[in-house]
C-alpha cells in the first residue's frame, strides 16, 4: 500500500461518463500519466497524449489497447509536446487549437525529475524549463479554449498541475525575482538535484494559486489544482538511482515494492482532481488547491501558499519568455 493511498476514491467505480469530454495529459506514455490517461480514457474521454516521442506514444496507445482500451471506451491521440523550448510548446498548443473545439481539461504531469544540472538553449536550466515554463506556455496558450468550453450550459473544467510534498524541503525563502533564481543550483544543499527538483514542484504549485485568483477575478468558472500523487513507482525512481551503488538500488527498489503505490493507483488524485465528482459538487471549496491522494485537501508549504512569492513567479516567467521572444 502506498504512501498517503486511501480508499476513498476508486476511478474505477466513482468516475462517471466522461463520453465529450477532451481532455490533455502531458507525458501520458508513462508512470502515473499513463495510468492516468488509461482511467479517462475507459470512462469515455477523447485523451490526448501530450509527449515528445511519437514512437514512445505509439508504443504506449498500443499498450493500452492490449489492456483493454477499445470500442465502447474514449479515444487516445498523440500530440506532439516538447516542454523543453517554448517555442515548440506554443506550435503545439497552437496545433491544437486548430483541431479541436473543446478543451474540458489540462493534466499538467511530465515533469524531469532529479537530473544532472543543465541549462537549456535559453539559458534556463531544464528542470525549470520543462517543470514550470513549458507547462505555462501550454497552459496559458490553451487558456482562450479552457475559458471557452466553461461557457458551455454543465460545463465542468479543470487545470492541474502535478506538484511535490519534497516542497517542503525547501523550508522558507525561496525567491524567484530573476534568472539567477531559476538557475539556482542549489549547490550547497545536501541533495541539490532534489532541492533543484522541489524549486521547481514549487513553481508549479504557485503557478495554480496564481492562475486560479486570475480566473476567479475575471468570474471564469474554471477550477485550478495542484497535487502531491504519493509515493509512486515510477520511471522517475529508476532515473534518479542510476548513480547509487548496487547496495543502495536493492535497498531502495525493496522500499519501494513495499511502501509506494504503482502508478495506476498513484494516479488516482491526477484523476480526481481532472473528473472527480465531488470537485464539480463543491467547486468552491477546490479552487485553488493542494491535494494529497486521493483526493483530500492538504496543505503544501509556507511559500507554496504565498501570493506574493506567486506573483512574483508570474511576472519573472512573463519576463524571461518575453526575453526569449515567446509571448503569453
Amino acid at each position: 500500500m502506498g504512501l498517503f493511498f486511501s480508499k476513498g476514491f476508486n476511478p474505477d467505480t466513482d468516475v462517471g461518463d466522461l463520453t465529450g469530454k477532451v481532455i490533455i495529459v502531458t507525458g501520458g506514455n508513462t508512470g502515473i500519466g499513463y495510468a492516468t490517461v488509461q482511467h479517462l480514457a475507459k470512462h469515455g474521454a477523447k485523451v490526448y497524449m501530450a509527449s515528445r516521442s511519437e514512437q514512445k506514444a505509439k508504443d504506449a496507445i498500443k499498450k493500452l489497447k492490449t489492456e483493454g482500451l477499445g470500442p465502447g471506451n474514449g479515444e487516445v491521440v498523440w500530440l506532439e509536446l516538447d516542454l523543453s523550448d517554448p517555442r515548440k510548446v506554443k506550435e503545439s498548443a497552437k496545433k491544437f487549437l486548430e483541431i479541436e473545439k473543446r478543451l474540458d481539461c489540462i493534466v499538467n504531469n511530465a515533469a524531469l525529475f532529479i537530473t544532472p544540472y543543465v541549462k537549456t538553449n535559453d539559458d534556463i536550466q531544464d528542470i525549470m524549463m520543462v517543470n514550470h515554463i513549458g507547462p505555462f506556455v501550454f497552459t496559458m496558450t490553451l487558456l482562450p479554449l479552457l475559458k471557452q468550453t466553461a461557457k458551455e450550459p454543465g460545463s465542468d473544467v479543470r487545470i492541474v498541475s502535478l506538484s511535490s510534498d519534497t516542497i517542503k524541503l525547501l523550508g522558507t525563502g525561496t525567491r524567484f525575482r530573476n534568472r539567477d533564481d531559476f538557475n539556482d543550483e542549489h549547490a550547497k544543499a545536501i541533495f541539490p538535484g532534489m532541492w533543484r527538483y522541489s524549486r521547481s514542484k514549487l513553481a508549479d504549485a504557485l503557478f495554480i494559486k496564481k492562475l486560479q485568483r486570475r480566473l476567479d477575478d475575471e468570474k471564469v468558472p474554471i477550477v485550478c489544482l495542484s497535487l502531491h500523487p504519493g509515493s509512486v513507482k515510477t520511471e522517475h525512481g529508476t532515473e534518479a538511482a542510476s548513480n547509487m551503488s548496487f547496495i543502495i538500488k536493492a535497498s531502495l527498489y525493496k522500499f519501494a515494492l513495499y511502501f509506494f503505490s504503482p502508478p495506476e493507483k498513484g494516479s488516482y488524485a491526477s484523476v480526481f482532481a481532472a473528473v472527480g465528482p465531488a470537485v464539480r459538487a463543491d467547486p468552491e471549496k477546490y479552487k485553488g488547491a493542494y491535494l494529497h491522494p486521493p483526493g483530500v485537501i492538504a496543505k503544501p508549504s509556507k511559500d507554496a501558499e504565498d501570493m506574493e512569492l506567486a506573483a512574483e513567479l508570474w511576472d519573472t516567467t512573463e519576463r524571461l519568455l518575453n526575453e526569449i521572444g515567446v509571448a503569453v
